[in-house]
């Protein structure tokens, strides 16, 4: 049972238990590790089941009893069909938990091929741990600290809640190897030589480690979080950009990003100059050819006068402005008017007057603004249609210039029309004939121009199918490079694994001996397994000889019996003999028997003495004990409770 216990205690080291290293057999676990123990094969097994249940035993004497009931239903839900209880973890024997650890084993799930070359030692524990938490906790559903119930502290989170506040963080970034970031550098900045180190200076003296940057420490994990996703979204952006844009331009990576920033800055400078640009400007004199970023940037910045500069004041100056002006309308009006020789009547009488009449005003001025809106329209139309006729005349005029210019060398030819006939006719013919002996010499150069272009097209397509061939070839080289760094990384952790592995094992053991250990465990089997048998075929000769004599003895007495009891009809001496054989026959019936009942018995006592080994093995005694302590407590909790429903 040691074996079997040692494996036991393995697999429940692997899947989270806390086992501890003095502990080697079964029968050292308390009720707290075999709760534990339970609960996390259940997990593993069915995270939905398992989920719910606490890995560890509660305080009060009812509270556990529901604990085991729980367990047993869950282990029964499973599969197993063991007797079981809530006396099975609270007071538990050994055979019966050895029975159910092995059952739960054996229904934990099997490991890939993958997944089996991973290590298993304490840190693939604890992330195993930790993955198994977070699933946990993810499939209970959340509820608010205000409505969650003392029974909730097993699967609710205890501690304070915090909004997930990100706050920018200064990482220094290692430039050393040809990785992103000296890309980045060197396309981007190209920062001098005291620069760098004046930054490395910097990140190293006076840059504050990243859990004091946050102004709030409850900041510091989400702002962690933020950068590191950013990182890896943009490393991705740029791999994925690098393998669908960067390798089709057949560029370097530092060529590939000098041209994008040559791009980027010469579409800023279409965009600004376009901005700066007044609109008159730009539709007559074209646009104007501008080489320096800065000197646009200058020419948008100076374009306008300061005065002319609209800014947008605050509720404050707005406020200012109203009042001040208001006070300086209610000054002029009472400066205007002397205060002491007017009634107050007159002088609401004078300021409707006054608000009539400004109103009117106002009135006439947005009707005056509207037609004027209406008018410049109704102008910018007209403008754009006799702009539009104008460059209509303009092409017209064009067309008969051309026209009027081809008649009157027409009109100059009428005065000598034979003679400009025969002129005409011979230019035609000479023109034919050039025609003709042009036509001939570009058939001479055109066949050998046709057979170079279809060779240098055919050249041109072999040359894209082979680039194209090369770069599927580079694409599946990136890729397999990829899987085999992936690869060469868990081999050198298994390889570290294995190494920590071999350096804690014993320096004594040797695998000469673990198999001469196994080999003799064999051979004792084999041995065993021989003087079974030959004690079975013993035995079976032994049944044979006894029912042979049996029969023997039965058609032995049958015959003298007959014999005898002929003769006891005549003979005084021979009836005699007759009743003294049928008790030594009967006497011999029953000493048969009481041999048998003797085996039975020896048997029995085997049986009731394995019994007895049995029950001390289960600590009857002290579960005994254990039961009265808890029903003690029990009670106490009873009349307790009692206590305050009566004080209630």
């Amino acid at each position: 049972m040691e074996e079997v216990d040692r494996i036991l205690i393995h697999a429940l080291k692997q899947v989270g238990t806390e086992v501890a290293e003095e502990t080697l057999s079964v029968k050292q676990f308390s009720s707290e590790l075999i709760v534990q123990a339970v609960v996390r094969c259940i997990r593993v097994i069915d995270p939905g089941l398992g989920s719910a249940l606490p890995t560890s035993l509660p305080p009060g004497m009812s509270a556990r009893f529901r604990v085991g009931m729980s367990l047993a239903q869950a282990c029964q839900d499973i599969g197993y069909k063991g007797e079981i209880g809530y006396q099975t973890f609270l007071y538990s024997n050994e055979p019966e938990i050895r029975s159910l650890l092995m059952f739960l084993v054996e229904k934990l799930p099997r490991e890939s091929a993958e997944a089996s070359d991973q290590p298993t030692g304490k840190s693939v524990v604890l992330q195993r741990a930790i993955a198994a938490a977070i699933r946990a906790q993810l499939v209970v559903p959340w509820l608010p600290p205000n409505c969650r119930l003392p029974l909730h502290t097993e699967t609710q989170s205890p501690g304070a809640l915090h909004s997930f506040h990100v706050q920018p963080l200064s990482l220094p970034h290692c430039t050393k190897g040809p990785g992103k970031n000296q890309l980045k550098v060197s396309c981007f900045t190209q920062a001098p030589l005291v620069l760098k180190m004046k930054v490395n200076d910097y990140q190293r003296d006076i840059l504050p480690p990243v859990t004091a940057q946050p102004s709030h420490h409850a900041s510091v994990v989400a702002s962690i979080l933020e950068q590191h996703m950013a990182e890896l979204s943009a490393a991705q952006e740029w791999d994925s950009e690098w393998n669908s844009q960067g390798l089709l331009s057949r560029l370097t990576p530092q060529d590939y990003c000098s041209r994008k920033l040559s791009r980027l800055r010469k579409r800023i400078e279409e965009q600004l100059r376009s901005a700066a640009l007044p609109p008159a400007e730009s539709a007559f004199w074209g646009p104007r050819s501008t080489s320096d970023l800065s000197e646009i940037l200058q020419a948008f910045r100076g374009s306008a006068p300061s005065e002319h500069i609209l800014t947008k004041g605050t509720h404050f100056t707005h406020t200012r402005k109203f009042t001040f002006t208001q006070q300086q309308a209610a000054a002029g009006t009472s400066t205007s008017i002397p205060a002491g020789h007017q009634s107050e009547s007159d002088i609401q009488l004078r300021q409707q007057d006054e608000q009539l009449s400004l109103q009117e005003h106002f009135q006439q001025l947005c009707s005056d603004v509207e037609q004027l809106t209406t008018d410049m329209k109704h102008m910018s139309v007209t403008n754009a249609q006799v702009l539009d006729e104008l460059k209509q005349r303009d092409l017209g005029n064009s067309e008969n210039k051309d026209k009027m210019q081809v008649k009157k060398k027409t009109i100059d030819l009428l005065p000598d029309t034979d003679n400009n006939m025969l002129k005409l006719q011979a230019l035609v013919e000479a023109s034919a004939k050039r025609v003709v002996n042009l036509a001939s010499q570009w058939e001479k150069h055109r066949a050998p121009l046709i057979d170079e272009h279809r060779r240098l097209k055919e050249i041109c397509s072999n040359q894209d199918l082979e680039s194209s061939r090369k770069l599927s070839e580079i694409k599946s080289l990136h890729d397999k490079i990829r899987v085999s760094t992936e690869e060469a990384k868990k081999k050198e952790e298994i390889y570290k694994q294995l190494v920590t592995e071999l350096e804690n094992l014993p320096q004594d053991a040797s695998r000469s001996a673990y198999t001469q250990r196994i080999l003799e465990i064999v051979s004792n089997i084999k041995k065993q397994k021989e003087e079974i048998t030959k004690i079975l075929s013993d035995t079976k000769e032994l049944q044979k000889e006894i029912n042979s004599l049996t029969g023997k003895l039965d058609r032995t007495f049958a015959v003298t019996d007959e014999l005898v009891f002929k003769d006891a009809k005549k003979d005084e001496s021979v009836r005699k003999s007759y009743k003294y054989l049928a008790a030594l026959h009967e006497n011999c019936n029953q000493l048969i028997q009481t041999i048998e009942d003797t085996g039975t018995i020896l048997r029995e006592i085997r049986d009731l003495e394995e019994q007895i080994e049995t029950e001390n093995v289960s600590k009857t005694v002290a579960n005994l004990e254990r039961i009265q302590d808890d029903y003690k407590a029990i009670r106490q909790e009873n009349s307790a409770l009692a206590a305050k429903v009566r004080e209630g």
